[in-house]
């Protein structure tokens, strides 16, 4: 599996706090089947001004503190960029790292107001010649009253990634909600951990992937955690690509955990 959303580097942001946390989540996240991780502080003027060259030295840091623990997790440089006037500006200037350096890259709008111009900056991007990936979407609070834009925006080119804690209902049952939802829409094109440490907030995908594939079948599960994760690291074109799965009418929505339920009982 590949994680393209972990706070890992340490110091630089509300994720790990020291090298020894994050040592121990890349341990956690190799123990639960995660080959690569894609290293995505938050970039965001005025609370986290993490520049992209001292992100790409601390991702070669812990590469090289990983190496020497024999820990076989691949990092590949990326960060997670809120919503600013500037966005496709800062892009260009490299300012703000994309996913590998691909076209791909993670987009944060605000989480508790519904940004007025949140689909013109996302064409902007796209105009630009990137793939806005916007995260998270089943936590924001304003989901509820704007869940019509979420399905236009992600039918119209931005994608969108799920936290996996949010599938398993470790943020409560709301996110569950919106996040099963969405899977079941087919609007979900990756699901990511988002860690940032090794508790609250873990980099765990197996979880995941088992609901997703009890959900969606274990085809799509693979595309949401590795087929398509690793074609965004290779920059591969969107279009290329298949696109999200979603439940017909003659497979009506059963909420994830009585799926669980079913399958265990057959």
């Amino acid at each position: 599996m590949i994680d393209l959303h972990c706070h890992i580097l340490p110091g630089v942001d509300d994720g790990a706090g020291d090298l020894e946390t994050a040592l121990e989540m890349a341990a956690m996240a190799v123990a639960d089947g995660i080959t690569i991780t894609a290293c995505t502080p938050h970039i965001m003027p005025g609370v986290y001004d993490n520049e992209a060259n001292a992100i790409r030295a601390r991702v070669d840091e812990l590469g090289n503190a990983l190496a020497e623990a024999d820990v076989p997790l691949r990092l590949v440089v990326g960060s997670d960029a809120h919503m600013r006037p500037d966005f496709t500006a800062a892009l260009h200037r490299g300012r703000i790292l994309t996913l590998n350096d691909s076209r791909y890259v993670l987009f944060e709008p605000p989480h508790h107001v519904a940004p007025p111009r949140l689909e013109e900056c996302l064409f902007s991007i796209q105009m630009a010649g990137y793939v806005p990936v916007l995260t998270h979407p089943e936590r924001l609070s304003w989901i509820e009253t704007r869940y019509p834009l979420i399905t236009h925006l992600a039918r119209s080119g931005t994608w969108m990634q799920i936290t996996a804690g949010s599938l398993s209902g470790r943020f409560g049952k709301r996110p569950q909600y919106w996040a099963e939802r969405m899977l079941n829409d087919g609007l979900v094109h990756v699901l990511a951990s988002d860690a940032h440490n090794c508790t609250s907030r873990p980099p765990l995908l197996s979880h995941a992937y088992e609901l997703a594939a009890v959900a969606l079948g274990k085809d799509e599960a693979e595309n949401l955690l590795h087929m398509r994760p690793a074609a965004i690291l290779d920059n591969t074109d969107p279009s290329l690509l298949p696109a999200p799965v979603a439940i017909t009418e003659t497979r009506p929505h059963t909420p994830v955990w009585k799926q669980i339920i079913n399958a265990v009982r057959a």
